[in-house]
């Protein structure tokens, strides 16, 4: 009788964590129905700070981190009290390839442009500075003459950077962001004349570039608010139809984030791609001003994406405090990822401890790199993590990752699903203890992988690694061990980095390093990175 009420319990705890999930997912389905067809179902994403609780580990040498949860949020907006803004689409640039990215991006613009429009939005365009070629035009008389309304709060002409709300933007955009490609000069006049002609302006449309749009939005009763257009780190932030205003004025606004596009120079801080520049934006946007959303839920298909921005994806999922990976991985990811990669951090949800805001994301990793150290997760986010690893996509884990989702000596705790084998499944690993932290720990490369990409540029002789050294043997067979590292005083050496051909077929990267003095040596940032790197497919 005691074994059968056990299996029942068993059966419970897996079932019904499932059966909420479905009821969950049933809920929201039961939104869309409630969404009739005049109401536009949109996915918000913003970012909530993660409220860090004090280090718990040995080492507190590091700050609390400042990072943020990426949380989605279903919205019903009603079409006719909805507009669309097109901030400063120009038909021309005084930087080339700004110019060059405002004509890729306009015909996608145009195409959401149509399809709010035949569901009653009303769209407003905002080309800056061109309202004389627009004076005789019927959409700039309806701006003009919309009674005047009391905002809020005084409109400025132009909204700089709000120090009561937010840090100073994430890149240094101080030299105008073109680089030196631009002739043009401070004085000169600027080229730009009109809105690009292939954005349409249709019949009850409204074009201005004043507080003239307030008036509009206040005189046709509008509540919501999307922005696109350029660029994202100064007009559509800055002008008095943009972002930090409309949101000042209480309108609730969302930036389409894939029809948007930065004036920012690889060359100056932080140093990393265009593109990644523009995600940094759009991240402090999420997090200091409004929710985004993409072009997608508007007209179908895909996202927008420049024909340049050729960035794999990476997503880290991070959950550990014992060694503030919080902090060392969002500086790794920017400083060595930020060039070549496209990178989404996910924190561990830290009141119910089971949960990955925004976990959807891993859905469309290109790699998912694993810093979790004991979190049985709700069966929703563990099964998406299970259906990526069984596509027999790349996964990297660091330190704790090969105890991510299972307690010591313990059971899930109801509602939640652990995978207490994920170490010898996934990563080809037996963690069952490690050496005292006071013993230091040297590695070295196996010399016969020594040309291997992952080792390239490494020290041939023995390196200090950071915290204690992890007991993993044996290994599976299908390892390829890479790196040794030995305890001081201990005859054992144990494996610290090595490949594992899963059985699904994928590719799996394992190291136990990962310590905080790990990040601020040369050599793991090294190792981390070509690992990423020589996970990708190779291009055909």
């Amino acid at each position: 009788m005691h074994g059968i009420i056990e299996g029942l319990t068993m059966i419970r705890k897996l079932i019904w964590p499932a059966a909420l999930y479905l009821l969950s997912f049933c809920g929201l389905f039961a939104l869309n129905e409630v969404a009739d067809a005049g109401s536009m179902n949109l996915t918000l994403r913003s970012r909530t700070p993660v409220a860090v609780k004090e280090p718990t580990g040995r080492d507190d040498r590091l700050p609390s981190t400042g990072n943020h949860y990426l949380t989605n949020q279903q919205a019903l907006w009603d079409p006719q009290k909805t507009a669309l803004i097109i901030c400063d689409m120009w038909d021309q640039h005084t930087c080339p390839n700004a110019a060059r990215r405002v004509a890729e991006l306009a015909p996608r613009v145009n195409q959401v442009a149509q399809k709010l429009r035949s569901q009653g939005v009303l769209i407003i365009h905002a080309p800056s500075d061109t309202m004389k070629f627009y004076e005789e035009h019927p959409a700039r008389r309806l701006a003009q003459t919309a009674p005047v309304a009391k905002p809020e709060t005084p409109l400025q002409r132009w909204a700089g950077l709000d120090s009561s709300k937010e840090p100073p933007l994430p890149i240094d955009d101080s030299d105008g962001g073109c680089g030196g490609e631009s002739n043009w000069k401070k004085g000169m006049p600027y080229p730009w004349t009109r809105q690009i002609a292939s954005i349409e302006i249709a019949e009850g449309d409204a074009i201005s570039d004043s507080a003239e749009i307030y008036n509009l939005l206040k005189a046709r009763g509008i509540e919501n608010v999307l922005v696109t257009g350029v660029h994202t780190n100064m007009c559509v932030l800055g002008r008095p139809f943009a972002i930090r205003q409309l949101v000042n004025q209480k309108f609730h606004v969302a930036l389409i984030r894939d029809l948007t596009d930065t004036m920012y120079n690889p060359a100056k801080a932080p140093f990393v791609s265009h593109f990644t520049g523009t995600d940094l934006v759009v991240e402090h946007i999420e997090k200091y001003w409004c929710p985004t959303i993409t072009s997608d839920q508007l007209v179908g298909g895909q996202p927008f994406r420049f024909q340049d921005d050729q960035r794999p994806h990476i997503v880290m999922l991070i959950g550990e405090p014992e060694y503030q990976t919080a902090t060392t991985l969002p500086a790794f990811a920017i400083s060595h990822l930020g060039k070549d990669f496209r990178v989404t951090i996910l924190h561990i949800d830290e009141k119910s401890q089971n949960h990955f805001p925004g976990i959807d994301a891993v859905l469309e990793a290109d790699v998912l790199l694993l810093s979790v150290r004991r979190h049985p997760l709700i069966p929703g986010d563990l099964q998406i993590i299970r259906n990526y690893l069984s596509a027999g996509k790349p996964v990297v884990g660091i330190r704790t990752a090969s105890h991510a989702f299972s307690l010591r000596n313990k059971p899930a705790p109801e509602g939640t699903i652990d995978w207490p084998l994920l170490d010898p499944e996934v990563f080809g690993g037996h963690y069952t203890n490690h050496y005292g932290a006071e013993l230091k720990t040297t590695a070295t490369i196996v010399a016969e992988q020594a040309q291997h990409r992952i080792l390239k540029g490494l020290p041939m002789n023995s390196f200090r690694t950071g915290g204690s050294l992890y007991q993993v043997l044996p290994l599976e067979e299908k390892s390829t061990i890479l790196v040794w590292g030995r305890a001081e005083t201990i005859e054992q050496p144990q494996p610290v980095a090595w490949l594992f051909q899963r059985a699904d077929g994928g590719t799996s990267f394992y190291t136990s390093l990962g310590h905080i003095d790990d990040f601020r040596g040369s050599e793991f940032p090294k190792l981390l990175t070509q690992a990423i790197q020589s996970l990708l497919p190779k291009k055909s």
